[in-house]
């Protein structure tokens, strides 16, 4: 099968969407598809560097999120390109840019077309205008007029098949969770070198997080409650991984509340060491409230770490027993559940348990699922299309 996946975010842009991206064409690949990545320009790319299968469109930084980028030209391209490559199907990963291009290429050339809805808007409005400009109504209307002629939906999560379900979206919505390669998670003895690294000592117990120091992920509740963690277990430390507009402010929150030696802050890192950083550490926690599917914490899960996240539909539902993880309400049930982690490690190992949870979480299992699903729809369009044409013969 040839694919063709169109995507505004792709590497070296780290996000979890590039992650996913790149989950999803390794495993299809590793299953002997032909797997197309339409994308954007960046500036850590060079123009003469030669990359496989991937095609890249001129672009500039999205308003008000210039880390992430929108095509400005490239749809005749796109589908002149599509059509030498003779595509089966188009997934498309943005409602933007590449997006739409993705569309206009699936129907000219005939064939389904596909899309993964990502990202929860409504937790991003005030990325632009502050939030005086977009309102939920809004998200609404791109969604549906993006999501319209869809042969199929993969909603990450309960949350986004919740979401996409009320903005009366009607084509066929799937939940598939991304998965992750379990294998590149395993403990590595590397990692002990990089507690040396940053100055932590084996036996120190690590918090660890990881993701884009934005304002939506609330990085600062978990700063804020240290001092009670730190009361209970004295010699804790917090590793915060990741960069982003939120930054400079956290490390100023850490400078005032005195824990420059509690809260240690690696900036963005290479993507290939991120598994250290879950290795090295005790326990993984975020206070983010904007995740549609969390792929840090299943990342977090495939390194043997339980995981401690903000109550929702779909941290309940992926955090199901406490061998695994667990969420919280409040600030009190955050400090509570973390040093509960910390000082009866032992007593939450279940090894059963977690082989069955990473199994559910593998690329494996993801690639599986996918690949099903593009059958699907297959089928469908097929079906969809046989009818439209009797129809106007009759």
């Amino acid at each position: 099968m040839n694919i063709g996946i169109f995507t505004d975010t792709y590497y070296p842009q780290v996000s979890g969407v590039a992650t996913s991206i790149k989950t999803l064409k390794e495993q299809l690949e590793s299953r002997g598809h032909n797997v197309y990545i339409f994308t954007t320009t960046d500036p850590k790319v060079d123009t003469r560097q030669y990359e496989r299968n991937i095609f890249r469109f001129k672009s500039i930084p999205f308003i008000s999120f210039t880390d992430r980028r929108i095509a400005v030209r490239g749809l005749f391209r796109a589908y002149q390109v599509a059509k030498e490559l003779n595509l089966d199907i188009v997934h498309t990963q943005t409602e933007f840019s590449m997006g739409w291009i993705g569309k206009f290429v699936a129907k000219n050339l005939k064939v389904p077309c596909l899309h993964t809805y990502h990202t929860m808007y409504e937790d991003y409005l005030h990325y632009v205008a502050k939030g005086r400009l977009l309102k939920p109504y809004h998200v609404k209307q791109m969604s549906r007029s993006f999501c319209y002629h869809m042969t199929g939906i993969v909603a990450p999560s309960e949350r986004v098949l919740t979401t996409l379900t009320g903005y009366g979206i009607k084509a066929p919505i799937s939940i598939i969770p991304t998965g992750v390669n379990i294998a590149k998670f395993q403990k590595d003895p590397a990692a002990d070198n990089w507690r040396e690294k940053y100055g932590i000592a084996e036996k120190t117990p690590l918090l660890l997080t990881v993701s884009r120091l934005a304002y939506e992920k609330n990085i600062n509740n978990l700063i804020a409650v240290m001092p009670k963690i730190i009361e209970k277990i004295p010699n804790v430390r917090l590793l915060v991984v990741g960069d982003g507009p939120a930054k400079e402010e956290l490390i100023e929150q850490v400078d005032v509340m005195q824990l420059q030696d509690r809260v240690i802050f690696t900036g963005e890192v290479d993507n290939e060491d991120v598994p250290y950083f879950y290795q090295m550490a005790d326990l993984f926690v975020s206070t983010s409230v904007s995740e549609s599917q969390g792929l840090t914490y299943i990342e977090a899960l495939a390194s043997g770490l339980q995981v401690v996240a903000t109550h929702s539909p779909y941290t309940d539902q992926l955090l199901d027993d406490s061998t695994i993880g667990s969420t919280f309400y409040n600030e009190d049930e955050l400090v509570d559940v973390v040093c509960g982690y910390l000082t009866n490690k032992d007593e939450f190992n279940n090894n059963e348990k977690l082989k069955a949870k990473l199994y559910d979480i593998s690329a494996d299992h993801f690639g599986k699922r996918i690949l099903r699903l593009y059958k699907e729809c297959q089928t469908i369009y097929t079906k969809e299309n046989q009818t439209s044409h009797s129809g106007e013969t009759s």
